[in-house]
Parts: structure tokens; C-alpha cells; sequence
């Protein structure tokens, strides 16, 4: 199916303006001299040298040559729509305008040359964009600093125990009564014989007892 053609009102009104000023320096070219083809190459000189500067433009913004080139392809153009629209007499061109126009081939060709065979200058990066810092990733033969150790925690001092109460004294083991009474008797026969109070560990050794029940009669008779 065939697409649709909508007429743009730009490409319109472009087609126009070129239409006319090609006109015009074509017209400006012949008042100065030039006849036959060589008047309509003159328009279709200026018209280059202008689309040329524009594309050199377009990639590089601060080419200071690119802007001149194009100042001049636009000035000539501007010139010639202004001259023909009644302010300068076709029928009798001045001078100097006669030797701007049959100097005008040798100036498009240098321009064209040196817009097209002159290398584009880096773009700059712009003074708000970040820049990125370089960074070095050579290697180094410093080794790496060792970790730093764990900080030891703090252990609190212990408060010193407290002393432990002295052992109690083992109970007396409870003597019988009749136990007791055999020992006094014992006890009364030696003090009366001999005239001195029963040793406690004689009264052990004459009843077979053990120290500790030997000393618990000995102390509830009052042994010495």
C-alpha cells in the first residue's frame, strides 16, 4: 500500500527561501559580469559552502573556522537577496562589487577545502558534566597492611571470696549412764588409792574406749 504524502509546512517554506535567494545571486551574478552558466554556479557555490559549514557544525560546535566559513557563505547569501530587492542599480554595478564576485570561486574553494581536509578538534567535555578521577590499577609490590586484632574484651576483677567459716567442733558422742557410772566408780577407786585424779587416756585404756568417748567422760567427771 503506498504511503500517504502530507505536505510539511518546513520542508515547503525551505524549498521557497532557497528557491529565491538562488534567484537572487544568480541575478546579482549577472549584473557583475557573469553570464551564462557561470551565473547559475555562483548560487549553487554559495549554497554548498553553506550546507558544508552547517555539517561541520553539527559535530563540532567550537570549530572557530566552521563558524567563519559559515558566516561568509550566509553573508554572501543575505548580500545578494538585499542588493537585488532595489536598493543597488543592476544596470550599474560598482566596482568593488564586480571584483567580490569574480573573487568569489577562488574564496568558496579554499573554504570547501578546508572545512572538508581539516581534522575536527576533540570535544570538551563540558564544565558541569563530573569527571571521573583515574585511577591507577597498577599493581604495587607494598603488601596489604595486616588486619588490626580484635580488641581483648575486658574481664572484671573478681571480688576476693570470702574466707570460709571455721569448721564447728564435732559434738561430744552422748555417754550412757550407766557407762558414766562405771567410770566414776573407776575413777573414785583411784583417787582413792593413789591419791591423783584419773588420766583421761588411763580411763581409755582401762574401759577400751575410743579417744573421743574416753575425753567426753573425762570432761563430764572433771578429768584432768
Amino acid at each position: 500500500m503506498p504511503r500517504s504524502i502530507r505536505p510539511d509546512a518546513v520542508l515547503v517554506q525551505a524549498v521557497i527561501a532557497g528557491a529565491l535567494s538562488f534567484a537572487h545571486l544568480h541575478d546579482l551574478a549577472e549584473a557583475a559580469g557573469q553570464s551564462g552558466w557561470k551565473a547559475w554556479a555562483y548560487p549553487v557555490s554559495v549554497d554548498l559552502l553553506l550546507v558544508a559549514a552547517w555539517r561541520r557544525l553539527r559535530t563540532a560546535r567550537r570549530d572557530h573556522s566552521a563558524w567563519t566559513w559559515f558566516v561568509i557563505a550566509l553573508v554572501a547569501s543575505l548580500g545578494a537577496n538585499v542588493a537585488t530587492a532595489g536598493l543597488l542599480d543592476l544596470a550599474n554595478v560598482p566596482d568593488w562589487l564586480r571584483i567580490l564576485v569574480a573573487g568569489w570561486p577562488a574564496l568558496a574553494f579554499l573554504g570547501g577545502t578546508l572545512l572538508v581536509h581539516t581534522p575536527a578538534a576533540p570535544a570538551r567535555p563540558a564544565d558541569d558534566e563530573p569527571t571521573t578521577p583515574e585511577v591507577d590499577m597498577r599493581r604495587t609490590d607494598t603488601p596489604d597492611p595486616a588486619p588490626a586484632p580484635d580488641p581483648v574484651p575486658e574481664v572484671p576483677e573478681l571480688a576476693p571470696a570470702a574466707p570460709f567459716p571455721p569448721a564447728p567442733a564435732p559434738a561430744a558422742p552422748p555417754v550412757p549412764a550407766a557407762l558414766l557410772d562405771h567410770a566414776r566408780k573407776i575413777a573414785a577407786a583411784h583417787q582413792a588409792s593413789t591419791g591423783t585424779p584419773l588420766p583421761a587416756d588411763a580411763l581409755s585404756a582401762r574401759l577400751g574406749l575410743p579417744a573421743p568417748m574416753a575425753n567426753a567422760i573425762a570432761a563430764q567427771l572433771q578429768l584432768t
